[in-house]
């Protein structure tokens, strides 16, 4: 089609445009244009996939007490790994014929109310039960999106990285505490927007900088001390043992919130695209509204991906080449044609609909299955059976439809309906990235997860603990920790929470007082400060001397002059927040 088309979203109503090009990929893999708008369909994807809400189970073959992503009323079984993994069971063995008289969404719950799953999504690590969608990593605890890493706790989206704890999104890095979308930083303490930087802490946007404290912008700088430059005498003297105890961490922290807020922020975080837009993009070629992404071509409304070519409505590609995939979760790892699936990776390839499939192809509607071929619903068919089969069912899905209890139709083209999700909203990812109360969530037809009543009682109040590492002995492993929190925020508060030893030999390397929050309020708390994986149409905040706020003042005269800056783009800053704004010519005057 040479024309885009707006089109109204069956589920939230409002119009979404499908360009020339989407029309294009579309007819390239053989699929109908979709139905739902683009943020709709994220959060579809995004509801069959939680990171961080674990929950005690038992192995429903061997009996093992252990933890898992999914909630323990769920229909299906849960092995752990190891049994899931092992040849004392069959998925063959929950195959079915396709009934033409129901549509395939209702036999494909029912297979999936039926086929075990895997109690966590790990593979080849070392040490590491209690961590999930982790792989090849050890010494790994309650980090989910963790790849080819050592000794991380309570982080999300660590890659290539040792001793790294309570932070997101970070990249080759080591020794580093509360830091967030940064790379290749070390010996560093609540930094954000960092890269190649070291012995730093309270840091915003600062390049191959080291010893630096409380600054922002900086490029190739050392010894900067609320962005003044000291000598290094000077600057040992400023920092001293300012931030060892928890009250004045408190202090430096909220000052380091006011620091990014009249920092200059480039309207997006990129290093070396063409034609992409969105947030945190390394390397990408032809990505629109892609977000912590690298090294991904002609992609477009993803998340969270590496090395992918020619796909659309993704959520967790990666860290081998994969291409043509579309609509689904926790996919690409040498994959190829993928439409509709979740958890299905690790060389598959033309695969739609499915749940947690391995090194197969040629595979409709199944779960579960390994080094299989030519199968629909976990039934095995010769090549000339499935290919007249699977285009039997495809035909039948656009007459035999699904609606669901909102009144939406699911044909041919539809992601898995959201009510199939094992997980209620603020559970999944969705609420990570698009957080509601529940009364919004229940009213849109989602559920809900309510907090779990636990069998313990703090031993210990968040006031009761020392201020201090170095007042921190040994008996602080034994304690149960009181959340200051005490279930009154929107973050899945626990209540309380334990210290591992792990935890306590960082603490005390990287001289950290016990930290007063539990994880998920760490985490909930850590978010607040990530952009969205949205867009906005806005123009450039600088005013020509200084930004339209007049809280910066420009260094030098920009090309425009003394006049605003008419230049415009597409931002995952939305216009009501209070952060500077600038486009890549005024930011690149400033900083670079």
């Amino acid at each position: 089609m040479d024309q885009s088309e707006t089109r109204a979203c069956q589920n939230c109503k409002s119009d979404f445009v499908i360009e020339p090009e989407d029309f294009d990929f579309y007819k390239k893999i053989d699929v109908p244009p979709p139905t739902w708008c683009p943020e709709c369909r994220m959060k579809r994807r995004m509801l069959f996939r939680n990171e961080f809400n674990m929950h005690k189970c038992v192995c429903a073959l061997c009996g093992k007490e252990t933890i898992s992503h999914y909630p323990d009323k769920v229909e299906f079984p849960i092995y752990c790994n190891e049994c899931w993994w092992s040849d004392k069971w069959d998925p063959m063995d929950y195959g079915r014929e396709y009934d033409p008289s129901k549509n395939f969404f209702t036999q494909w719950k029912e297979l999936s109310d039926a086929v075990p799953r895997p109690n966590l999504e790990a593979y080849q690590n070392e040490n590491s039960p209690y961590s999930d969608y982790t792989w090849f990593s050890k010494n790994v605890y309650l980090s989910p999106s963790t790849l080819d890493s050592d000794t991380v706790s309570y982080s999300k989206g660590t890659w290539s990285c040792r001793d790294t704890f309570d932070s997101m999104v970070i990249l080759n890095s080591e020794n580093v505490y509360e830091a967030l979308d940064s790379e290749r930083c070390v010996n560093c303490k609540f930094i954000s927007d960092c890269k190649d930087c070291l012995k730093s802490s309270y840091l915003f946007d600062c390049r191959n900088s080291s010893d630096c404290f409380m600054s922002s912008n900086l490029r190739n700088k050392r010894f900067f001390f609320r962005n003044k430059q000291l000598t290094e005498e000077e600057y040992h003297k400023s920092i001293g043992a300012m931030d060892k105890d928890y009250k004045t961490q408190r202090e430096l922290y909220s000052e380091y919130i006011r620091l990014r807020e009249s920092a200059l922020h480039k309207y997006a975080n990129t290093v070396k695209c063409t034609n992409s837009s969105g947030n945190n993009l390394s390397n990408c070629k032809n990505s629109i509204h892609c977000f912590n992404c690298a090294n991904c071509e002609n992609a477009k409304y993803g998340v969270q991906m590496n090395h992918a070519k020619d796909i659309q409505d993704m959520y967790g590609v990666g860290d081998k080449e994969a291409s043509l995939l579309y609509d689904g979760v926790n996919v690409g790892y040498l994959d190829a044609n993928i439409y509709f699936s979740a958890n299905t990776f690790e060389n598959c390839a033309k695969a739609q609909y499915c749940d947690y499939c391995r090194v197969s192809q040629d595979l409709f509607g199944c779960i579960g299955l390994r080094k299989k071929q030519y199968c629909i619903l976990n039934k095995q068919y010769n090549k000339d059976e499935y290919t007249q089969l699977q285009k039997k069912i495809i035909k039948e899905m656009s007459e035999n439809h699904f609606i669901d209890s909102r009144g939406n139709v699911y044909k041919y083209g539809e992601f898995f309906p959201q009510e199939f999700s094992p997980f209620a909203y603020n559970e999944a990812m969705t609420q990570f990235y698009f957080p509601i109360n529940k009364e919004d969530a229940i009213s849109l037809g989602y559920r809900w997860m309510e907090p779990e009543t636990r069998g313990y009682r703090a031993t210990k109040t968040a006031d009761e603990l020392p201020d201090s590492i170095e007042k921190t002995d040994d008996h602080i492993l034994d304690e149960i920790i009181g959340c200051e929190h005490e279930q009154k925020c929107e973050h899945n508060c626990t209540l309380a929470f334990k210290i591992t030893s792990q935890e306590l030999r960082f603490y005390r390397k990287m001289e950290i007082p016990i930290p007063r929050l539990c994880p998920g309020c760490r985490n909930g708390e850590r978010n607040i400060l990530c952009n969205p994986v949205k867009l906005w149409h806005r123009t450039c905040q600088c005013a020509g001397k200084s930004s339209e706020n007049k809280v910066y003042t420009n260094t030098i005269q920009h090309q425009h002059g003394d006049s605003p800056c008419p230049n415009e783009f597409e931002t995952s800053y939305a216009p009501d927040r209070s952060e500077i704004v600038y486009c890549e010519n005024c930011y690149n005057s400033e900083v670079v």
